[in-house]
């Protein structure tokens, strides 16, 4: 082990004395930086702080030596420096999932519980999974699509939920008097959540700005609601223009709050516990 000799920390306030008023430039003292302490002549490499001192350690003879950092007295190659220490290192911020939680790792997806979450259609489907597809294989929740709601009912009975085997639904154009809440509100029950956002199509949660759009254009009634934004975005073909707007989404901030919110609704009500 390399030797360490305590005086060379008292060579710094002397040596120091003659250079006050002086100016020098600061040199942050990085492990590996080869520096000599200018009153005693030691030339080392930092490898490291003690005691509020530098340590040094020589290349030859492996000796270590602790130096004040005072100023200017250090030189690096022919300047005379300050050596500072190095700032405090950031913690690192933790790695995020698209949902915004805290990604942890790859992990093998858990068994899939009894409860689901069911969508309306194959575009809810790939939306929700490329923001909550982690979260949702860590909690072992599997999303099904219902091809519609109005067979919601049948869905329901057939599926029996219970305390064990919660089902959680999520709906478009969940807006008061419409057909999709006069059903969620006969449907809603203990064992069973509906939730949903206004729009009349999945496409809408996507926040209008992700997409180029200053805000998404209103289709006259009695058009296909999809048919018009095809021709707004200059793309006759509904799959392959769904196919753009789901590349643009990157995490939930690039949804509407409405869906966000919905969505993590049906996650916490299906994984609760008994």
């Amino acid at each position: 082990m390399a030797d360490r000799l305590g005086p060379g920390i008292l060579s710094g306030p002397l040596d120091g004395e003659w250079r006050r008023g002086r100016e020098y430039r600061e040199v942050v003292a990085e492990v590996g930086l080869q520096v000599t302490h200018l009153g005693s002549r030691f030339t080392g490499r930092v490898v490291g702080f003690d005691q509020g001192a530098v340590v040094l350690r020589s290349p030859n003879t492996g000796l270590e030596r602790l130096f004040a950092l005072h100023r200017g007295a250090f030189a690096v190659g022919r300047e005379t420096v300050t050596l500072v220490r190095p700032a405090p290192a950031r913690p690192s911020e933790p790695a995020r999932t698209a949902s915004g939680s805290i990604a942890t790792g790859p992990t093998r997806a858990r068994v899939a519980r009894a409860g689901r979450v069911m969508v309306e259609g194959i575009h809810d489907a790939e939306l929700v999974e490329k923001v909550w597809g982690d979260d949702l294989r860590e909690e072992g929740v599997v999303v099904e699509r219902l091809d519609g709601i109005d067979h919601l009912e049948a869905v329901i009975a057939e599926f029996g939920p219970g305390p064990d085997a919660r089902l959680g639904v999520l709906v478009d154009h969940l807006v008061p008097g419409s057909k999709e809440s006069r059903l969620a509100a006969r449907m809603a029950g203990p064992d069973v959540m509906v939730q949903g956002t206004p729009y009349v199509d999945v496409w809408q949660a996507i926040r209008p700005a992700v997409v180029g759009l200053p805000a998404w254009p209103d289709i006259p009634p009695g058009r296909p609601w999809k048919e018009g934004i095809c021709e707004v975005f200059g793309e006759p073909v509904p799959g392959r223009l769904w196919q753009r707007l789901l590349a643009s989404v990157r995490s939930y901030a690039d949804l509407e709050p409405s869906l966000v919110g919905a969505v993590e609704s049906l996650i916490d009500f299906v994984t609760a516990p008994p």
